[in-house]
């Protein structure tokens, strides 16, 4: 028997449904923003990510799905900030649109080990926005970041946010570290040295206590920031505020990715554990500029829907379908019953029927199950008096209807 590919999982039909709603839930939200949908390939150069993310990222090292084929390397796309730049530039959107504001619903993959909430292949809600660096644009999406976790049914959320400034205030940050961090390399786990010596801000991001500790020390601040990110992150405040939108700033927020640059942020849930964020993003100015497009103020952030299921404090639950069920019996019915069927379907009228040969009794407990308005019923009889018994599930009253009455009856 064949069994699922490791870190994947099947989304079963009742689940799908909760899905559907989320995902109907995020374009709703998004329209409200007017934000558009965009669907990049699934697949990509590798190349794109190893020049996007920064060859040291533990993505790039460790967690590409690579596919070679001949001379060149493919990979599934591990994330889809890169793809949408990408479709930006070979597509021109900057000289046909502009400034463009988009989302996006759909699968990542990352080779990694898999636990509670995060898998090989997971789903991600995200947006981008590109074409202005304006900081009332960061206000917008932290906002629209914040609206869906309400939307979502989310509550007791942290809202952290950042300034890693431009690219000479990250240099300068780097060198801070590198210096302050340079007696402490021994209190810091494995993974840390080696960041140590090829980008220390992910050091900042690492969950060993150890790490955490030696860090703790170094008196990070926003000391670093030249007066334009320092201005432009106070404004970022200052819109928040405004809106009422609760945040913290953590000066130890730098984000796991090269292509930050700017505002940062993060959202976490107590009730995820050590592995708490539900999606995060930020500013990457220079990355239009770094594929080969025109210089351009960007930003955008994503959901892990897998982890937005998880931290719900209410449930979604699916819309209901109002499912009109028939239950034809005997040879004649049956062919009666496809017609009535197609005209119920053709009206915009959900409805399914019976084909297991199931008793009455056994019929009406399907459509109990499928949690059905309401049951037509047709047989002989009914046939023979141009009729069909309908029977209303939540009051349990029934009554017989004229055949060509049936569609103004259940409408």
């Amino acid at each position: 028997m064949f069994k699922k590919v490791s870190g994947t999982r099947d989304i079963l039909p009742e689940e799908a449904a909760i899905w559907q709603r989320l995902e109907e839930i995020s374009r709703k939200t998004f329209s409200q923003y007017n934000f558009q949908e965009i669907r990049p390939p699934l697949i990509e150069e590798a190349a794109l990510f190893n020049r996007s993310l920064g060859e040291s990222t533990e993505i790039v090292q460790k967690q590409m799905f690579l596919i070679k084929n001949k001379d060149e390397t493919y990979c599934l796309r591990p994330e889809a900030t890169a793809s949408i730049v990408r479709a930006y530039i070979e597509n021109n959107l900057h000289k046909t649109n502009g400034f463009v504001k988009l989302y996006y619903i759909g699968p990542m993959f990352r080779l990694e080990r898999p636990q509670k909430g995060r898998l090989r292949q997971f789903q991600h809600i995200g947006c981008e926005a590109i074409g202005s660096s304006d900081p009332a644009l960061d206000v917008e999406i932290i906002s629209l970041a914040d609206n869906l976790l309400r939307n979502f049914s989310i509550a007791d959320y942290r809202i952290k946010i950042n300034s890693l400034g431009c690219s000479a205030d990250k240099k300068k940050l780097v060198d801070s570290l590198r210096k302050g961090l340079k007696t402490k390399l021994e209190k810091l786990c494995p993974e840390c040295v080696n960041r140590f010596k090829v980008n220390p801000l992910r050091i900042l991001d690492c969950k060993n206590d150890a790490c955490k500790e030696a860090i703790s020390g170094l008196g990070i601040s926003d000391s670093h920031l030249c007066a334009d990110c320092k201005g432009h992150f106070n404004k970022v405040k200052t819109g928040l505020d405004a809106l009422k939108i609760n945040y913290e700033v953590n000066p130890f927020l730098v984000r796991g990715l090269d292509y930050y640059t700017g505002t940062v942020f993060e959202i976490a849930q107590k009730d995820l554990g050590s592995q708490d964020a539900i999606g995060a993003g930020g500013r990457y100015n220079n990355l239009v500029k770094e594929l080969g497009g025109e210089e351009a103020g960007a930003i955008g952030f994503a959901f892990g829907v897998e982890r937005v299921l998880l931290a719900q404090s209410e449930k979604i639950k699916p819309q209901d379908k109002n499912l009109v069920y028939l239950i034809s019996l005997g040879e004649p019915a049956k062919l009666e019953g496809l017609k009535i069927l197609a005209t119920l379907r053709k009206n915009g009228v959900p409805c399914d029927t019976n084909y297991e040969d199931k008793s009455l009794k056994g019929s009406l407990r399907k459509a109990n199950d499928l949690n059905s308005r309401l049951v037509l019923i047709i047989g002989d009889n009914e046939i023979e008096k141009g009729v069909i018994t309908l029977k209303d599930m939540a009051s349990g009253k029934q009554k017989e209807v004229k055949t060509k009455d049936i569609l103004r009856e259940v409408k």
